[in-house]
């Protein structure tokens, strides 16, 4: 090649959301994914804002697997001019073929109730990231890879994919680029699965690279034993101390592999009589025809049978229209709900949430990991109240978390698969990660890769990557986001938490004249003419 190539990290970069790494060469520039950013509303503007490159320049993608932060933004690329091919596994190509659709229709449903929200107050009409059409597009671009199987992207650029042990279709990219000398060699990690899967096999690739590109998501966590049993028998504990004769046990779970492992061991809980019987709805059309394709590929994985087995279940219900969900109201005893998104920012489970999150008959199981500033996240770190679509809601329902559904590896075992891609020439950067998670897999790292070969890069972060080493390069462009700003809950998180205190504080009051008291206090306050203005609630950051 006759010049070095440039490696910007344009997502997940110190946080957990919205995969997509940028690798300019010679021949032309490819994306390693193209996700959606989740988090605080400061970072899902950016799935608004224009991409950090001219998609129409770009020649391909790869893409690791189908989970909306690391494919969600793929239509919006197809929206603004990108053309080439969308490299993926078989497994990925049949999963987006069901969820990119799905968040096109979530986009525009959710923009449609805003924009009515909006209407009401006097504001403008906003637009949805990108439509069914744009969803249609990107799929036609899809093109389905064997695992292990050498492909070429570009010339002088060949790639193969290896499995990751995340989810049906999940992969570790391996990038080769043709040189002078010798080639050089990349891996990107995409999403690394834990020890133990349920129907995923343990993660794979080779060894001795020269840049190898990791994620972090649980790299301070050592994660207590997750074998198949302990896990069915940390859920049954959490299933009987949920039951109520009136009540309910929600888990957010994402449609794609969660959904699908849950349906597996709650079925196989009941028909081993560790559970008593009782009505589970998968309440998610995305999980519905996910589940398709994963009966279709159940030869692939491991425990299939296991999970072809509850599907069989006269207990196991699907709901598709949102009239069978809401009607979900009206259910009576003791049931199960499977619904979307896993951290409660959208989908199905927001609607469960407002129905059930004021009762005490109610539970709330996380079983996954909860990004900073999200829905999930406030419950998951105690939030007394919380705001859902502009409604204040008080949690007096049992908010409960287990993390042995998580389809990311912990510490000890991202360094043995870290271990095993040794040597690593020149660097390892860190990313899909928070600041915590990225300290803690780094200092984990000593001994293991030498300190100056660990990278931990910010947003549109750019790297020259050369035979003999990295380079950052000076940028052109200001980050979009500053470091400070990403995971991190941001002014529309404290201006909601305010909103929350200051109408418990009214309610709070003993009597009308101290509530007027307290009234004209917030209005000097506004004015800015209040010596001794109400405090301001402290933002909460990852625990």
């Amino acid at each position: 090649m006759t010049r070095d190539p440039v490696l910007s990290f344009h997502g997940a970069a110190r946080a957990v959301t919205g995969s997509c790494f940028r690798l300019e060469t010679a021949a032309g520039a490819v994306l390693v994914d193209c996700g959606m950013f989740q988090g605080s509303k400061t970072e899902k503007a950016l799935n608004y804002r224009p991409f950090p490159f001219d998609p129409a320049t770009l020649r391909a993608v790869i893409l690791t697997h189908a989970h909306i932060d690391h494919s969600g933004l793929l239509p919006r690329l197809v929206r603004d001019g990108f053309k080439g091919a969308i490299h993926a596994s078989a497994g990925t190509a049949d999963l987006c073929g069901v969820m990119l659709p799905d968040s096109a229709h979530i986009q525009e449903s959710e923009v449609e109730m805003l924009n009515r929200r909006n209407r009401r107050k006097g504001g403008e009409d906003v637009s949805p990231i990108y439509d069914a059409r744009d969803a249609a597009r990107t799929l036609d671009l899809l093109r389905p890879e064997g695992m292990e199987d050498w492909f070429t992207v570009l010339p002088g650029v060949r790639a193969r994919l290896w499995n990751a042990g995340h989810l049906l279709g999940s992969a570790s990219v391996e990038v080769e680029l043709s040189g002078e000398n010798t080639p050089l060699r990349l891996l990107f990690s995409g999403d690394i699965g834990p020890d133990a899967k349920l129907l995923q096999p343990d993660p794979i690739a080779p060894s001795g690279f020269d840049y190898v590109i990791c994620e972090s998501t649980y790299g301070d966590v050592d994660r207590i034993e997750a074998s198949a049993g302990h896990r069915r028998a940390t859920l049954r504990d959490e299933v009987k101390a949920a039951w109520r004769d009136d009540g309910v046990l929600m888990i957010p779970t994402f449609a794609v592999e969660r959904a699908q492992e849950l349906i597996a061991d709650l079925t196989t809980l009941m028909m081993a009589g560790d559970i008593p019987f009782c009505p589970v709805h998968v309440d998610s059309p995305m999980a519905t025809r996910a589940t398709a394709i994963f009966r279709s590929h159940a030869r692939e994985l491991e425990n299939g049978a296991a999970l072809v087995d509850g599907l069989k279940s006269h207990h196991l219900h699907f709901t598709e229209t949102v009239e069978q969900s809401r009607a979900l109201a009206h259910a009576r005893g003791f049931h199960i709900i499977l619904a979307a998104s896993g951290m409660c920012e959208a989908g199905r489970i927001r609607h469960h949430l407002k129905n059930w999150l004021s009762l005490e008959a109610a539970t709330l199981l996380l079983v996954g990991y909860q990004a900073e500033a999200t829905l999930g996240r406030l419950l998951q770190d105690g939030a007394r109240q919380v705001r859902i679509q502009g409604e204040e809601f008080p949690v007096r329902a049992r908010i409960r978390s287990i993390d042995l559904y998580s389809g990311h590896a912990d510490g000890p075992e991202l360094v043995a698969w870290i271990r095993d891609r040794l040597p690593i020439r020149h660097a390892l950067f860190l990313v899909h990660g928070e600041e915590e998670a990225q300290a803690g897999l780094a200092a984990r790292l000593e001994g293991v890769v030498p300190s100056d070969a660990r990278v931990i890069p910010a947003l549109d972060d750019s790297f020259r990557l050369t035979a003999d080493g990295y380079v950052k390069q000076a940028g052109s462009a200001p980050p979009r986001l500053a470091p400070e700003q990403v995971a991190r809950l941001d002014w529309h998180n404290d201006v909601s938490r305010l909103m929350l205190d200051m109408n418990e504080a009214l309610r709070a009051t003993p009597d009308e004249r101290t509530r007027n008291a307290l009234i004209r206090r917030l209005r000097r306050a506004l004015d800015g003419d209040d010596p001794h203005p109400p405090q301001r609630h402290p933002a909460r950051h990852r625990h």
